[in-house]
């Protein structure tokens, strides 16, 4: 026999496959990603993590399928489970509003979440919002989807680009099937991360504040890829609900163009499945070329799209 029925090959391998084998009492059917192929024996895994190695004897048909086609996203929902997924140290609320602030370090944790209802006039929010981040010794920022309601009404209301010569950050999608193919690289997971990690995570110093943020989702990984005696790439994940976010990722200067942001994300992608994980979300900036190639080779796509706005400085203090 040369092999698994019906045009499996090696080629393959990454893939997401359908395995029809004998068992005891008849047949069955395996979907999953083809994870390794010989003559002999094909190993396939499932979306939630299992493995199933199955000898070639017993299969009667085997063949390459499609990706799983996206299924719309619901922005709104996502747009509040990225800030679960890495949350701020500090947090308020307005309404459904979320005000963060995190010492200053990063956007996303030093800035308001206007998502749902305030419970009050947009006007007034903005004012609370703006008394907030007074109190903190922080500008007023929001975090806005670009083209919402709220990034119009906040802006008829006097906000302003935060960033105006950055690009948009696009926040990508896509579901675990697209991403978690075998790495290429031996993936190294940790709940807890050490100086090298961090030491590879940041170019400079490491604030102060940043362990809090990255390790105070409920629950997170940290990964890291080490060749030749060095931390070569790391990157974060966080779980929320059955969604895996991924940030942090980092390729060291002398290790770029190798595959290995690539690994770690798929190494992220496999440690989510048996946790639940059906879809992944990551944010990247539009003018990084580089990491946007990457992730839309992976299966990535854009969700939707966002900016900060800042507004006046409160007088009240």
């Amino acid at each position: 026999m040369s092999g698994p029925k019906v045009g499996l090959r090696a080629r393959d391998i990454g893939h997401r496959v359908v395995v029809r084998h004998r068992i005891p009492g008849g047949l069955t059917d395996i979907i999953g990603v083809l994870q390794a192929w010989t003559p002999q024996l094909v190993t396939v895994r499932h979306t939630d993590g299992t493995v199933h190695d199955i000898p070639a004897a017993d299969v009667t048909a085997a063949k390459p399928i499609p990706e799983m086609p996206l299924r719309p996203v619901d922005v709104e929902q996502l747009f509040l489970t990225t800030a679960l997924g890495r949350p701020a140290v500090e947090t308020s609320s307005i309404g459904h509003w979320l005000l963060r602030a995190s010492a200053g370090w990063t956007g996303r944790g030093n800035s308001l979440l206007p998502d749902g209802d305030p419970g009050m006039p947009v006007a007034d929010a903005l004012q609370q919002a703006i008394a907030f981040y007074s109190a903190h010794r922080l500008p007023p920022q929001a975090q806005v989807r670009v083209g919402s309601p709220q990034d119009r009404e906040i802006r008829a209301l006097g906000w302003v680009d935060a960033r105006p010569e950055q690009s948009d950050v696009l926040v990508m999608h896509t579901t675990l099937d697209h991403v978690n193919g075998l790495p290429e690289y031996d993936v190294h997971l940790t709940a807890q991360p050490d100086d090298a990690w961090y030491a590879a995570a940041f170019e400079g110093p490491v604030p102060d504040v940043a362990p809090k943020v990255l390790e105070g989702a409920a629950k997170a990984v940290f990964a890291s890829i080490t060749l030749d005696g060095t931390v070569a790439a790391v990157a974060r994940g966080a779980m929320t609900g059955h969604w895996l976010g991924v940030d942090c990722v980092r390729v060291g200067a002398d290790f770029r163009r190798r595959g290995l942001g690539t690994a770690i994300v798929q190494g992220l992608a496999r440690w989510a499945g048996p946790l639940g994980g059906r879809r992944t979300y990551l944010e990247v900036l539009q003018e990084n070329a580089t990491a946007m190639a990457t992730y839309t080779r992976l299966g990535y796509r854009e969700a939707y799209r966002y900016r900060y706005l800042t507004g006046p400085v409160s007088r009240t203090r």
